[in-house]
């Protein structure tokens, strides 16, 4: 396998989408058992599942060049509904007594976002770097953390990698997204009480 094949199958594998749909349930089992997962699906299906659906249809409508919205100028919409999104998943949340956890890791979401949507109108954060960042403080709460932060650090590390070698950022946009994940993420954990 190339490089690029590689760096092509990592950020399809590892994708914003991808992680925002798979981490919630998983979470939510491993915090909570049975009962966790199902709010962690409820969570999936509106923060992730509802912006996957608007991008796919941007595709299929060629107002998107590719899920991964290469072109920044596109972003805005897509970012738009997932903000709404997360706001909604959010409150149906809070309003139905879901686990706090998953009321905290959703509420991280809204919190990166807020971050990142401002700065990748005027120059393209990674996406993949943040998200994939802050799954893994997420994931570093509920498993053993060093090990958890060690392998996920590589984990982000290639997700880096392979957005830089396929040319849709630079270093320090990848560097600034996986910041951004981290520090929105630990920061809302810690006011929640569960760093």
């Amino acid at each position: 396998m190339t490089g690029d094949a590689l760096a092509r199958r990592l950020t399809d594998l590892l994708a914003p989408q991808v992680l925002v749909i798979a981490m919630p349930p998983v979470v939510g089992l491993l915090a909570q058992g049975w009962r966790g997962a199902v709010w962690g699906l409820v969570a999936s299906l509106l923060c992730g599942g509802v912006p996957a659906a608007v991008i796919a249809a941007g595709v299929r409508s060629g107002r998107l060049d590719s899920h991964h919205i290469v072109e920044r100028a596109r972003r805005t919409g897509p970012l738009l509904s997932a903000v709404a999104a997360v706001l909604a998943a959010l409150v149906l949340l809070v309003t139905l007594g879901a686990p706090r956890l998953l009321v905290a890791t959703v509420t991280a979401m809204l919190v990166a976002l807020a971050l990142t949507v401002p700065i990748t109108l005027r120059w393209k954060i990674s996406f993949h770097a943040a998200v994939s960042s802050g799954t893994v403080v997420v994931l570093a709460h509920v498993l053993p953390a060093v090990p958890v932060a060690v392998a996920g650090a590589l984990v982000v590390g290639l997700i880096c990698w392979a957005r830089v070698r396929l040319a849709h950022h630079t270093w320090p946009q990848v560097l600034a997204g996986a910041l951004a994940g981290v520090v929105a993420t630990w920061g809302t954990l810690a006011a929640f009480g569960l760093e």
